[in-house]
């Protein structure tokens, strides 16, 4: 079990990395979104 999610992992590093920049731009534009109205 291990050994199949470490090699999923090493597999696919480049979508990993490209995954976690894609959901932390999710969530940044979610606060953003979030604060908007009580900027105004």
């Amino acid at each position: 079990m291990m050994t199949q999610i470490k090699n999923v992992i090493r597999n696919s590093r480049s979508t990993l990395i490209q995954d976690s920049f894609g959901a932390v731009a999710l969530i940044v534009m979610m606060l953003v979104a979030l604060h908007v109205p009580g900027i105004a």
